[in-house]
């Protein structure tokens, strides 16, 4: 089954406390950037920055960036993919919050985490709006803080 974050987005009062309610998870954390993970990672991180004062950095599929690119492959249920972030994006010694819709079996997430720590940059939290429990996906986030809004356990 496919959970789905549109009906949250296009009611603008819901739309708000997600985004107040990852704010408030963030607290006085220092966050330089915001990295979201393509694609509807950036819907939610970007008000995220904004409101944060921090900087937004996206991590895209494999020849989406016009830049020199750090690339990371990681498996999935069904093969494997490919994320790239610009090489210059984070700088070392910056704090960065991972931004995603819907942490699932947490491929695409470890996966942005290891393109964070290889610019040298350190991941001050995670969060997603949805996590789906069942699939165990924050097992490989190797026990860096991570949050959700909604957990749907199967």
């Amino acid at each position: 089954m496919f959970r789905d974050i549109t009906p949250l987005l296009a009611e603008p009062t819901v739309f708000r406390a997600v985004v107040d309610a990852l704010v408030e998870h963030v607290g006085e954390r220092r966050v330089d950037k915001v990295v979201a993970i393509e694609a509807r990672g950036f819907i939610v991180a970007a008000p995220l920055a904004y409101a944060l004062g921090s900087g937004f950095v996206p991590v895209r599929k494999a020849g989406k960036l016009p830049r020199r690119v750090e690339r990371e492959e990681y498996s999935l249920e069904y093969g494997h993919d490919c994320l790239e972030i610009h090489a210059d994006a984070i700088a070392p010694g910056e704090s960065v919050l991972i931004v995603d819709d819907v942490l699932a079996t947490g491929g695409t997430a470890a996966a942005t985490v290891a393109l964070v720590e290889k610019l040298g940059a350190s991941v001050a939290s995670l969060v997603f709006v949805i996590e789906l429990d069942a699939l165990e996906g924050r097992l490989r986030l190797g026990g860096r803080d991570a949050h959700s809004l909604l957990h749907y356990a199967s």
